[in-house]
């Protein structure tokens, strides 16, 4: 049973992510770099070849009302699309529907659910040393934003670190531009790179430029990491980004991102760790600041009871600097996650977790317990 549910779920995780730009996640959902959406020739494929996949998860929660819903939720709707254009050319598609705790109110009343292109990605592929793409990306300026995306079943645990959750503001989560990308086998090695331009954070920090970049300086990201043969299933690597951040109604900044991770890609034991410094100088001032958050998340996935039990436990920091202007209103943080992810078949899991988080020392400690079933179809 422990076999045949790591190949399925292998399976379903490289359709999902047969051309997608990002690192693979756990050794146990790993798809290959040579990427297995190019037809051959002679195969009678008729192009495009789409293939959909789909993720939900339904929710419960009980914690204080500031740190989110309570009570049973239904998580985000997420379907990916994978098309070969043809032998060399492929696209990826990210939509996420997400429900509305307004729905309803307003006039004209507000609708239930937030439609989102959450990535929708055109990309040429000469070989595996160079692939270059074009659209809305998760940006690789960390590890768990590109290797975990909108589909929870996808990650084992029920919540993202808070550095890298979707809506945040200490990283930008979304990238719209171009990218070129390749893996080198250096001996072994095997160094990847990714290096892209394109608009950075919009008006609203939160959010990606999509509808063109708000100033004449655009964002780059430089991404690099090594998964050595002689060391299987772990990966080391980090990244610059660097961008020009335009509010309305206050100064510029220049955005200067250093980020690093290091991944122990099994799930006996699963060992994410990373971190990452974002630095804001002030356009033609000398105000400077400084902001640090990191994580170290560790699981494993019990031997007995057909392997289909998986115990883990996160613990997370961020600090702001108190002089950000450009960060004002995140909190600073200390928390630590403990849960368990059960697989109740090959393509639905169940997962429980605690959560404890002290966000500064004049404010009360905050505790949650969630319950989630997350699925793929």
């Amino acid at each position: 049973m422990g076999h045949l549910h790591t190949a399925i779920r292998t399976n379903v995780i490289a359709a999902a992510f047969a051309v997608s730009l990002v690192a693979p996640v756990v050794a146990s959902a790993q798809p290959d770099h040579a990427s297995q959406d190019q037809p051959q020739s002679g195969t009678g494929v008729e192009y495009p070849s789409l293939h959909l996949s789909g993720f939900a998860d339904i929710d419960f929660a009980t914690q204080a009302k500031s740190e989110g819903p309570r009570g049973f939720s239904e998580g985000q709707f997420v379907l990916h699309l994978a098309s070969a254009l043809s032998p060399r050319v492929n696209f990826f598609g990210e939509v996420s529907f997400t429900p509305r705790a307004d729905a309803g109110t307003g006039s004209p009343p507000a609708t239930g659910f937030n439609a989102e292109v959450e990535r929708a990605i055109i990309r040429f592929d000469q070989s595996d040393r160079l692939k270059v793409s074009f659209g809305r990306y998760h940006t690789p300026v960390n590890w768990w934003n590109t290797a975990f995306h909108h589909g929870q079943w996808l990650q084992t645990t029920i919540s993202r670190p808070e550095m890298a959750q979707f809506g945040g503001k200490f990283i930008p989560v979304h990238f719209v531009g171009g990218l070129v990308e390749g893996s080198l086998p250096a001996g072994g090695l095997n160094v990847n790179y990714q290096a892209g331009v394109g608009n950075g954070r919009g008006n609203v920090i939160s959010r990606a430029g999509d509808a063109g970049d708000n100033n004449a300086r655009p964002a780059w990201v430089l991404n690099l990491f090594t998964k050595p043969d002689r060391v299987f299933g772990l990966q080391v690597g980090g990244s610059l980004y660097a961008d020009r951040v335009s509010l309305p109604g206050q100064p510029e900044f220049d955005e200067r991102i250093i980020a690093a991770h290091a991944v122990w890609q099994h799930e006996d034991p699963e060992v994410i760790a990373e971190i990452a410094d974002v630095r804001h100088t002030q356009d033609g001032a000398a105000l400077t600041t400084s902001s640090l958050a990191y994580y170290v998340q560790a699981a494993y996935r019990l031997p007995s009871f057909a392997r289909l039990w998986k115990p883990y436990y996160r613990f997370e920091h961020i600090d702001i600097d108190p002089a950000d202007p450009v960060f004002a209103g995140v909190l600073n943080l200390d928390g630590s996650t403990i849960g368990v992810r059960y697989d109740i078949s090959s393509y639905a899991a169940i997962k429980t977790e605690a959560r404890t988080k002290e966000r500064a020392s004049n404010q009360p400690r905050t505790n949650g317990w969630f319950l989630q079933i997350a699925f793929t179809f």
